[in-house]
């Protein structure tokens, strides 16, 4: 059970990354984006 207890969180992001992985393989690639982020999204402007 001990044994168990300490695979099983590395088991977990194991699958977390692979999902990741998988992700980026469905989605299409992203286009470069015209407009920077450099600036904050939302909040107070001024």
């Amino acid at each position: 059970m001990a044994v168990l207890a300490l695979l099983v969180p590395f088991l977990m992001l194991g699958v977390i990354l692979l999902l990741g992985r998988y992700e980026e393989h469905v989605l299409p690639p992203r286009e470069a984006d015209p407009e920077p982020r450099d600036r904050p999204l939302g909040g107070l402007h001024g």
